[in-house]
């Protein structure tokens, strides 16, 4: 008899929170078409002023309105809670950059000088650097204008993706050793495709923050549940996975599968994480796990190149080639396999940039071939995004470890 396994796939929209969701369908003349996250109750927990946009909600799945309980909005922060760990502590933004006292210790440590060091967003700091940086060999440092971290911007062809990586290990340790209060040092990866565009690539590398906790993959990992991150999230909850999945080539989609890039110089991600993705469902089924498989996915686009740059139509677009893709995920689900929905925060759009915001988050919760009741999964147990953490935890029979973990 063949062994049933188990799976959960966790699927975080970055950056769409209800109320962002709501900005961008006002703010979007036409017809806004998400019929499969509608038809998994999407429109059930926006707004009645925007549920006849969405169309009828199905009732096969559960629905609901989560708010975040740990104290700031951020990518980090946000995928951290949905893993059991919720963090009170606030962190503030570097306005002026960082000192100089910091830089010129990081530069002796690196053996490279570093220049801009400004608050911007991601694209503007190399766009308006990229010539200066591919002449000298110096990485563009600069401040997040959302997030307590410091980011640097280098040209794969200059600084190649090890020495980045290294780089921005060696900025994350210094700025702890200083007391610095940052929560990431990122090494922010790009090339110059055949036009000499700009495109930042997924080589991109985290050091983060330590967590100081378990968390629910780490619970699930020495249970023996094979454990898979697709894109940004083995960075953003950095701890131990059996696989970590970042596609970045073309030629690694499957053209079978009908994946489509949104932006029209291909400078999105989604394609290589939706593949990723698939990939992982397919290996869970197809490879012995005896205890199931967990992966952790997530979707960028809708904050690092549609949010951030406040383009409201490419978000749309951006969601609704995500929800034209969510039935070659549900294909890939088993009966009695867990797929969830949500996001890490929301982006609200000022006049200067987008910036992230602590607002109402979807949850969506799907088992294939059960109802809305999920087959006895209890929802409500723990508090703000820990309770998607809760539901996971209850499907893989590890619910008491994981309540041991949360710290209210």
């Amino acid at each position: 008899m063949k062994h049933v396994q188990k799976t959960g796939l966790l699927l975080v929209i970055d950056a769409v929170g209800l109320s962002t969701l709501e900005y961008l369908m006002a703010n979007y003349p036409a017809r806004v078409k998400l019929p499969n996250l509608s038809r998994l109750g999407l429109g059930r927990i926006v707004l009645p002023a925007f549920r006849k946009r969405l169309g009828p909600a199905a009732g096969k799945a559960y629905a609901a309105r989560v708010s975040q309980v740990s104290a700031t909005a951020d990518s980090l922060v946000g995928h951290r809670e949905m893993m059991g760990v919720i963090d009170h502590r606030t962190y503030d933004l570097f306005n002026d950059g960082f000192s100089r006292a910091y830089l010129s210790e990081l530069e002796k440590r690196i053996g490279r000088k570093t220049f801009f060091n400004k608050m911007a967003g991601g694209m503007e700091a190399i766009e308006l650097n990229a010539a200066e940086h591919e002449r000298t060999g110096r990485p563009i440092a600069y401040a997040s204008k959302c997030d307590p971290l410091i980011q640097l911007a280098m040209n794969e062809a200059v600084i190649p993706v090890p020495e980045q990586h290294k780089i921005a290990d060696t900025a994350f340790a210094l700025a702890m050793e200083m007391g610095i209060p940052i929560t990431r040092a990122i090494a922010r990866s790009y090339i110059r495709n055949e036009q000499g565009e700009i495109i930042r690539t997924s080589n991109r590398h985290d050091a983060v923050l330590p967590i100081g906790q378990k968390t629910l993959v780490d619970i699930l990992h020495d249970n023996a549940v094979w454990t898979v991150a697709v894109g940004k999230t083995s960075d953003l909850v950095n701890t131990a996975y059996h696989a970590k999945v970042k596609l970045n080539k073309e030629i690694f989609i499957d053209p079978a599968l009908g994946l489509r890039f949104v932006h029209p110089k291909k400078k999105d991600t989604n394609p290589f994480s939706i593949q990723g993705t698939i990939n992982a469902l397919v290996a869970a089924h197809s490879v012995y796990r005896p205890k199931g498989t967990f992966i952790f996915s997530n979707l960028v686009d809708t904050d690092s190149v549609y949010g951030h740059t406040r383009d409201v139509e490419g978000a749309i677009k951006s969601l609704e080639e995500i929800d034209r893709t969510l039935p070659l995920i549900e294909k890939n689900l088993a009966k009695g396999d867990l797929l969830g929905i949500t996001a890490d925060h929301g982006m609200q759009h000022r006049e200067d940039y987008g910036y992230h915001s602590n607002e109402p988050l979807p949850f969506i919760a799907y088992r294939k071939g059960f109802d809305a009741k999920l087959g006895g999964l209890k929802t409500g147990l723990l508090p703000g995004l820990a309770d998607i953490g809760s539901v996971f935890a209850q499907y893989f029979g590890l619910h008491a470890e994981y309540k041991k973990i949360v710290k209210l």
